[in-house]
């Protein structure tokens, strides 16, 4: 594994020039009130010049292109003002702390930008790739799809793929940010920037580069500058009119005082850097910090809808529950052999590769039940909307839904009580038959995922009350796992379309709403909500392209954490826009056109604005959520939820 060469934050390239300005403006402040005279010129033309030229050029650029005066001209117009009035000092520390102000944004936006820089880091430079017959140790850009590589333990996976030979466990905490290790055999699949903890896998290419589930979330961090919320449209707006306002102000100024001083102060604490950066260093530190934790968030929009959301819409199969279906409940017939009763479910679902008999099997071999490999081969048949049977040794087994009940004289009054007690739960209900006559029952149901009534306590606690479930699923059932997921209210036997109607239904009364979703039968209702969120949509393209926020795993106890964080960003954007940025150059400006502040007390005011927005923008890099303090404890350091 090649080795990545650590970027480090701060070196001479960065800093040279604010040292060398800071050095000859000391020395110039000793020259103008200790060594006076001593020099036939004023040493301060030295900074101001060597600073001079780096802000102009930087503002002739940016005005080329973005074609059109941008507020930077603020500054130089400030420049030329206080070289006019023999200022020279005041202007070099102008250009001292503009130079300096954008080294600290510089080294601040550099930390935000680190966790893609993390991401990177994942992809292994070379992997073993399938040559005649020979597995050699190639550069990854000579791998291509259809390609075999081989992964040995302790290695990271190269490309996203499928496993066609061995199995390992897979550390996926780069990809779903979960830490646990996955259990993954032939046929499975494998992403790339994973870890192969032990075992050797052979894996067929089948995505490279940005193409990669690792490629997607890369790109989604790179962009989420770039995709601005209506905040940051709004400081954009604004920007366009501060130009000529600060010009019409200076003018006041200068014909209400003729002090030129004063119209440069004005100049120099005007320019909205602050307000320009508020936006976006949040946006980046928040996405970032998310993608850390296997969630994606599409930059400003995203985090600003989620900020507002007021109702959560959730589908049932695969987002409240678990998707698969699990044995909940036995019940055996009195006088029945225990290990004989699971020994008769064994033989007749042993050959069946419905759901239903396969949760049945998995249970059975789980728990112990029976020695499964022991199980004869008895002749199977499947009774289509009934269940299965088998024949051995001239003895016919059943394990079917109640329609066997048919063909018995006399049912059983307990057997009749424990089916109506599972199917008032939603679950469904199997009878095991021996030769005509019932042993036992057996029910099957998709079960709630872990700490799910815990989540939905978190949507309350951070200001989300609404919570729905829509389903497809019968009323008994949604009821039921409503009551178990502590879901107030639901709405069942909905079709897709159905879906859609409910969703644009509480839009209609006000609510902002999202959608959370497994993000490929849900995919409208994630593009119709205000917010969509996929879940588990790790290889999933259509999850991760119509969602707003994507949950790589199948984790809903990150939805509090993840919404938590939006609402923390999305204050500290407004915090940034009003106190650093607007309140402070409105004062500021107020201040320098009474003459209360000089160009250079205007220059430190102008730039502390801009270090604190940035510095406050930074602390969404390591925000963690926690919940309230009773529940702490189910978080872990990093602010991930615990599994119990």
């Amino acid at each position: 594994m090649a080795k990545q060469k650590k970027n480090s934050i701060i070196n001479f390239k960065t800093i040279w020039l604010p040292t060398l300005l800071l050095v000859t403006i000391i020395l110039g402040a000793l020259f103008n009130y200790v060594w006076k005279d001593v020099l036939p010129f004023n040493f301060a033309l030295i900074p101001l010049v060597i600073g001079g030229a780096k802000v102009i050029i930087d503002a002739l650029e940016a005005t080329i292109k973005k074609r059109k005066i941008t507020a930077g001209m603020l500054v130089v117009l400030a420049l030329i003002g206080t070289t006019y009035v023999g200022e020279y000092l005041s202007g070099a520390i102008v250009c001292f702390m503009m130079v300096f102000g954008e080294v600290l944004e510089d080294i601040t936006m550099l930390k935000t930008k680190n966790a893609v820089s993390e991401l990177v880091k994942l992809v292994p430079m070379k992997c073993r790739k399938l040559i005649d017959g020979q597995f050699q140790l190639v550069s990854i850009k000579q791998v291509r799809k259809g390609d075999t590589i081989q992964v040995q333990a302790g290695e990271k996976i190269a490309v996203d793929g499928k496993i066609i030979k061995g199995q390992a466990a897979i550390n996926e905490a780069a990809i779903t940010g979960e830490s646990m290790p996955v259990d993954k055999k032939s046929g499975d699949s494998v992403f790339v920037g994973t870890l192969n903890e032990n075992g050797v896998i052979e894996i067929e290419t089948e995505k490279l580069g940005g193409e990669t589930v690792l490629g997607k979330i890369i790109k989604t961090v790179k962009d989420a500058q770039d995709n601005k919320g209506n905040a940051q449209k709004i400081a954009d707006k604004f920007s366009e009119f501060f130009l000529p306002v600060i010009l019409i102000i200076c003018a006041i100024v200068w014909f209400a005082t003729g002090e030129l001083i004063r119209v440069m102060s004005v100049l120099v604490i005007a320019c909205p850097c602050a307000l320009v950066l508020a936006t976006p260093t949040v946006v980046i530190a928040a996405v970032g910090n998310a993608a850390k934790k296997g969630v994606l968030i599409k930059g400003g929009d995203a985090i600003e809808g989620a900020a507002k959301i007021t109702t959560i819409c959730f589908d049932k199969t695969g987002t409240i529950t678990k998707g698969t279906p699990q044995v909940v409940s036995t019940h055996i017939m009195k006088g029945v052999n225990e290990a004989e009763y699971y020994k008769t479910i064994a033989m007749v679902e042993k050959n069946s590769s419905h759901p239903i008999g396969k949760a049945i099997m998995k249970n059975i071999s789980n728990q112990s039940r029976v020695d499964v490999k022991s199980i004869p081969n008895a002749e199977f048949e499947m009774l289509f909307g009934r269940g299965v049977k088998a024949t051995y040794n001239n003895s016919v087994y059943e394990v079917s839904n109640k329609k066997c009940l048919e063909d018995i004289k006399n049912v059983p009054e307990e057997i009749k009580q424990y089916i109506a007690k599972e199917e008032s739960k939603g679950r469904t209900t199997m009878v095991v038959v021996e030769n005509g006559n019932i042993i036992g029952g057996i029910a099957v149901a998709d079960t709630i995922r872990d700490n799910i009534k815990e989540t939905m306590h978190q949507f309350k606690e951070i200001g989300i009350k609404h919570v729905v479930m829509l389903t497809g699923d019968n009323e008994y059932t949604a009821k039921a796992i409503c009551e178990e997921a502590g879901i107030t209210e639901f709405r069942a036997n909905l079709l897709p379309e159905d879906k859609l109607s409910a969703i644009k239904e509480f839009q209609e009364k006000g609510e902002k709403v999202a959608m959370v979703g497994d993000g490929v039968n849900d995919a409208p209702a994630l593009v119709l909500s205000d917010i969509g969120i996929a879940m588990g949509a790790a290889g999933t393209d259509v999850a991760i392209e119509s969602s707003s926020i994507t949950l790589m795993s199948d984790r809903i106890d990150m939805l509090p954490a993840t919404f938590a964080l939006c609402k923390k960003s999305y204050f500290m954007i407004k915090q940034n826009i009003i106190v650093f940025a607007v309140c402070v150059n409105i004062a500021g400006v107020l201040l320098s056109g009474l003459g209360f502040l000089s160009p250079i007390a205007a220059a430190l005011v102008h730039n502390a604005s801009s270090i604190f927005v940035v510095l406050n923008s930074s602390r969404m890099l390591s925000y963690k959520y926690k919940g309230s303090e009773k529940r702490r404890s189910n978080y872990d350091e990093e602010g991930i939820p615990c599994v119990h």
